[in-house]
């Protein structure tokens, strides 16, 4: 590892700061970003940035003080020590029950660090080459599109003797679509962010963007169906398992935002949730979490009971639980019924929300309909406008999910989702 003399200099200073332990997190970034018009490049460039994360402790009786604050890359010697002695003095107004940070999973002390080589050119030209395929029609096509494809090194410091580095790839695409019907448009935005260029994947993200464009165009009102069974086969889908997934966080249990215990029925018999250290293309996959713990796999839910809790060395040792990690991926298993199983008989299938939200606290979910697919008597008609609304711990009671299963960066959830019952507002 190439000698760090700006990290060398903020080391030293932690050292002699008087904080009873301190950790820090350098962030290396290097960057290639591209800007679309339709398909000419309209203006490219490279970036390279660093910056440091400072966090540091001071112990009073039974409580430990805390206070963190970001340190410029480029400061010197007087600004290190100046943000260093302002933290200590922070750290005495923010005081929480005792906790230690993590140690060294290897005896001997630091932990070797970890790379992975990151061809920036290679994924870049993966995205232009998806990018200028799309099967594109007269009336639905790419407006714009920004891509931005970095490797990202982070190196996590403890003064507790953890020294340990990540590398990986972390991309994100913006695209705009058109879509065009007698003298009307619309635009539609999306952003993707994932590892690598998954080709396949992201050709047909956006050309079923580009068909709810077109489908925008001709709906009719959303009439008010009171209640009818809700059908999830887009990123809404993600606040549900979301839902699960926050639910089992050391945090929110410590502070009684979940009342989930070990052992509880919390979700449908069919469903399995775990961590995963590695999920393929994901935009978070180091083997470290921020805190300098090493991520692993891990069973959360099994069976529809709660097994086990993830979340932060903090809130996991309030609950008397030693080995813990903050995860970055969560991987749920498929149900038994396939997708096209799950759309038998009448149901309402939101494929575009103005926004839709799973409250931690409540369970309750509320989204407006920008566009919908409703199935009754056979037939299938887009609507849009009005709205659905209800609440997870009734919903869960008749939530099913494919067998097929669809990956949105950090997740890997069923394709489809369907929860039973849900309230529906009409547009008129």
């Amino acid at each position: 590892m190439a000698e760090n003399q700006a990290l060398n200099r903020l080391l030293n200073i932690l050292k002699t700061s008087g904080a009873d332990a301190w950790e820090v997190t350098d962030v290396q970034e290097k960057g290639w970003e591209f800007y679309l018009i339709r398909h000419a490049l309209d203006q490219n460039r490279v970036k390279e940035l660093e910056s440091f994360r400072v966090k540091v402790y001071r112990k009073f009786d039974d409580c430990l003080g805390s206070a963190g604050a970001p340190v410029p890359a480029d400061a010197d010697e007087a600004e290190m020590k100046r943000i260093a002695a302002g933290l200590y003095q922070d750290a005495a107004y923010v005081r929480n029950p005792f906790y230690t940070l993590n140690k060294p999973e290897a005896e001997n002390g630091a932990e070797a660090a970890e790379s992975e080589h990151v061809d920036l050119k290679a994924i870049s030209g993966d995205f232009l080459a998806t990018i200028s395929g799309l099967p594109e029609t007269d009336t639905e096509d790419l407006n714009s599109c920004e891509i931005f494809v970095s490797e990202l090194r982070k190196r996590y410091i403890n003064s507790e003797g953890i020294d340990v580095t990540v590398t990986y790839p972390s991309s994100m695409v913006e695209a705009v679509v058109n879509a065009r019907k007698d003298g009307r448009e619309i635009e539609l935005y999306r952003m993707y962010d994932c590892g690598t260029c998954d080709r396949e994947q992201l050709t047909r993200d956006l050309a079923e963007t580009m068909r709810y464009g077109r489908d925008r165009l001709t709906t009719e009102p959303t009439p008010a169906l009171e209640k009818a069974d809700l059908i999830l086969s887009t990123d809404a889908a993600c606040a549900v398992y979301e839902y699960f997934i926050d639910h089992l966080s050391s945090g929110m249990v410590y502070r009684g935002i979940s009342d989930w215990k070990t052992g509880d029925t919390v979700a449908p018999a069919e469903m399995k949730l775990q961590t995963a250290a590695f999920l393929p293309n994901s935009s978070e996959n180091g083997a470290y979490d921020s805190e300098g713990a090493r991520i692993r796999d891990l069973t959360l839910i099994d069976g529809g009971k709660a097994v086990r809790y993830w979340g932060s060395r903090q809130f996991s040792q309030y609950l008397g639980l030693e080995d813990s990690f903050i995860a970055s991926n969560f991987v749920v298993s498929g149900g038994s019924a396939s997708a096209e199983e799950l759309r038998q008989g009448d149901w309402l299938e939101v494929v575009e929300f103005s926004d839709f939200q799973v409250d931690d606290v409540t369970g309750d979910i509320a989204g407006e309909i920008r566009l919908a697919y409703l199935h009754r008597d056979g037939k299938t008609v887009p609507v849009s406008g009005g709205s659905v609304s209800g609440n997870m711990n009734e919903l869960v009671k008749g939530m099913r999910f494919s067998a097929e299963r669809r990956q949105y960066d950090t997740l890997l959830i069923p394709a489809v989702t369907r929860l039973d019952g849900v309230t529906v507002t009409g547009a008129v």
